[in-house]
């Protein structure tokens, strides 16, 4: 990966061990967990974070909700970043992406398990796991967007993660259509990062969005759903099927 082209992800809704073999044989840097939406359980994060780091992927987790329990559990489990879903402003963003880092920076409670191989903890570690893991906000409301500078001053934040849909959905423009004003407001977050020296990631499904990342310097850009890349390849195969019968 180089300056001017974004890692590329791949989203995940459930813990299939096929899925992550074929993203990381695909050449696929990174994925994201949809925990807030997707079928996850703790019982699940517990191994399949360790797996998907093994196979080489960068782990996003995009937990339950902005509260302490999610983001702790996924970085305990070992996640490389946490995205925060509905951070409403600079003040909410101070105190829920505490959680994400240790004291004194942050609030965040340590757990001996893996991160710090099943045993105590140093005041490196604490460095180290501050450091190695990125907190993400996810800029997915207009109240957001209006503070985004000032979400990005903020020392526990390492970065945003955008989300498009319901952006649109809570300024007012109703369904997201990839329109002028959707990637206006894409773009001035993406720009307030680049400006701030903070990592911006986005679901990338168009090609508008993807020439977004690569213009603006992203540094993940999503490419691909889970159920979409299934749906697609099942579509692909059936509508082949059909224009082999019309040509006989």
């Amino acid at each position: 990966m180089t300056a001017s082209t974004p890692a590329r992800a791949a989203w995940l809704s459930e813990p299939s061990m096929a899925s992550a073999e074929i993203i990381a044989q695909a050449g696929y840097e990174a994925v994201v967990l949809d925990i807030e939406h997707g079928a996850f359980d703790l019982s699940a994060l517990h191994w399949f974070i360790p797996v998907l780091k093994r196979l080489g992927l960068r782990v996003i987790a995009k937990v339950l909700a902005p509260e302490r329990s999610p983001i702790q559990q996924a970085l305990d489990f070992g996640a490389n970043a946490i995205c925060i879903p509905h951070i409403e402003s600079a003040d909410h963003a101070r105190e829920v992406c505490a959680y994400a880092k240790f004291p004194p920076r942050g609030a965040r409670s340590f757990a001996g398990g893996h991160t710090s191989n099943y045993g105590g903890f140093t005041d490196e570690w604490v460095e180290r796991q501050d450091s190695a893991t990125a907190c993400y906000p996810m800029i997915e409301d207009g109240s957001a967007v209006a503070e985004i500078e000032e979400i990005l001053a903020l020392d526990t934040v390492d970065g945003v993660f955008l989300g498009p849909s319901d952006l649109s959905l809570t300024s007012g423009r109703g369904a997201y259509s990839v329109g002028e004003d959707d990637l206006a407001d894409l773009t001035k977050v993406a720009r307030a990062a680049r400006a701030a020296h903070k990592h911006w990631i986005i679901p990338a499904w168009s090609e508008a969005e993807q020439r977004l990342a690569i213009a603006e310097g992203a540094h993940t850009a999503v490419l691909t759903m889970q159920y979409a890349a299934l749906l697609a390849g099942f579509q692909a195969a059936h509508e082949r099927f059909g224009e082999l019968g019309e040509e006989q």
